[in-house]
């Protein structure tokens, strides 16, 4: 059993579609919660319709929940950096546009920490071009529609979700085998 501390943090994460930065993180031990949403736009609590023209400048994040005592940020960055492409400028995929950007909203702390992990993620030659990941400083989070809370969860059977999400949640099970809530 453990005991969740009374110091919580959170971080901002955008890395392309939010089904997949949210279903990575939910099943690892330390993070509380894993919330789609929208930062970095213009428009006050953007519709998903709005955010997916592109215009309204959000991109579309997860707000990470997590108990350092479990799950340092540098762990939880590290996860980030390993599990979405961070050399695709403004895509993921065929997810392609500005609110697919990988980024990431932080306070200044967060922000050097999230410098370091992507140097070190960076010189460890994972990826094979540049890192694009864009680390700016904290913004509005506005939640997501309640449809797509847990969305590959509850839909795992879609076509996207069963091309796009399912190998992403897979890589991180194995990766972070050690961190996974139910590791079974």
């Amino acid at each position: 059993m453990t005991t969740q501390s009374s110091n919580l943090s959170s971080i901002l994460l955008g890395g392309g579609c939010f089904w997949c930065v949210e279903a990575v993180f939910t099943g690892l031990r330390g993070i509380i919660s894993a919330e789609p949403g929208y930062a970095g736009g213009s428009v006050e609590n953007p519709s998903y319709e709005q955010v997916c023209t592109g215009r309204t400048g959000h991109a579309e994040v997860v707000k990470v929940v997590f108990d350092p005592a479990e799950i340092g940020l540098e762990d939880v960055l590290r996860v980030f950096f390993t599990t979405h492409d961070p050399t695709q400028f403004n895509r993921q995929g065929n997810d392609v546009g500005t609110q697919y950007r990988s980024i990431i909203f932080a306070d200044a702390a967060q922000q050097e920490t999230a410098r370091k992990v992507r140097d070190e993620i960076a010189a460890e030659g994972i990826w094979p071009d540049p890192i694009v990941t864009s680390i700016e400083g904290p913004a509005h989070f506005w939640p997501a529609e309640e449809k797509h809370h847990d969305y590959f969860a509850r839909n795992p059977q879609t076509a996207y979700c069963a091309a796009v999400v399912a190998p992403k949640v897979a890589k991180a099970r194995k990766l972070y085998r050690d961190r996974l809530k139910n590791p079974g």
